[in-house]
């Protein structure tokens, strides 16, 4: 996820925290592949925000070698209330970074690789040109990954950052809207939503065959009516891509879990969105940003280009 920090809540409240139901837990990682892969991270010094975010699916994922890797370092300078990565003054900006991105992604044989960061608004770029120069490293090193970004919102710098990572060429440009526009100022409270949709549109403006991605987390307290109208906004900024996930309290002081949506109700907004048009969906209480990202995006191209042939076919 973007705009990630670790927040407290007001005058040092603890919220409760709800139980799990059962259809949300999962078990504690322990496979060999797990090991191998933060193995890997800790010997090139590389961050994911499997860990840093405490994503519930780090144990499946890492197991079959794959990782979201979190550049720009991993202190974050906002303070949103439902993330875990720690908020304060980054260190500086590591040049060896790249490189090792695309080291580790050559390593672990990756054919997609999902790219995120911290936001860095201490930076005159926002840590733009440091995306850039990992798509760089990774077309080099390992030109047959397909690169998906995750990117912060650049605020005040949107437009030259877009600009810069778009001509960069990655495969799919990903930015969360997170939630609906109601809760911004207590869940996002550094950010802002028109803006981050503006984002959106500003990628598909510059390069149109850029697959764009957004997500939501639920049970923050959001309406039903409010997250159809979040993707009415998505596809009126023709997002390619939607995913929906629980939202999960990473810690006490964090932003508690107002409601666990049921399984079947995020099977309910998944048709939904599909019958909003979007390329592709991914709706399920464990459902991230990077989830199961390498076929989503097979399957997400092929829509597409089936989409462009039937469309051929009727003119013709």
């Amino acid at each position: 996820m973007n705009d990630l920090s670790s927040a407290p809540q007001p005058d040092g409240e603890r919220p409760a925290r709800q139980r799990k139901p059962d259809w949300i837990r999962v078990k504690a990682p322990v496979s060999k592949g797990y090991h191998e892969t933060r193995k890997l991270m800790r010997d090139l010094k590389l961050n994911t925000v499997c860990e840093e975010a405490a994503c519930p699916n780090i144990g499946e994922c890492w197991d079959k070698k794959h990782a979201t890797v979190m550049i720009l370092g991993d202190v974050c300078t906002r303070a949103c209330a439902f993330c875990n990565v720690k908020t304060g003054m980054p260190r500086l900006v590591d040049p060896m970074e790249p490189e090792n991105v695309a080291i580790a992604a050559g390593q672990m044989g990756l054919e997609h690789i999902v790219i995120t960061s911290v936001d860095r608004d201490d930076l005159p770029d926002g840590g733009a040109g440091q995306f850039v120069k990992v798509i760089k490293a990774l077309r080099r090193e390992t030109p047959d990954t397909t690169i998906e970004i995750l990117t912060p919102d650049f605020r005040g710098k949107m437009r030259a950052a877009v600009e810069a990572i778009c001509e960069a060429g990655p495969d799919v440009y990903n930015h969360n809207l997170e939630t609906v526009p109601r809760l911004y100022p207590t869940i996002r409270p550094g950010a802002r939503y028109y803006a981050s949709l503006r984002l959106l549109e500003e990628v598909k403006s510059h390069d149109p065959m850029i697959f764009t991605k957004s997500g939501i987390m639920l049970g923050l307290g959001e309406q039903r009516l409010e997250v159809h109208q979040v993707m009415d906004d998505m596809r009126s900024a023709d997002v390619d891509f939607i995913t929906m996930g629980q939202y999960l309290q990473p810690t006490p002081k964090h932003a508690k879990v107002e409601d666990f949506v049921t399984p079947k109700a995020f099977a309910a907004y998944g048709a939904i969105a599909r019958a909003k048009g979007f390329l592709q969906v991914a709706s399920s209480p464990l459902t991230r940003s990077s989830y199961h990202a390498g076929d989503d995006f097979a399957e997400m191209r092929a829509a597409r280009e089936a989409k462009l042939a039937k469309a051929a076919k009727t003119k013709a």
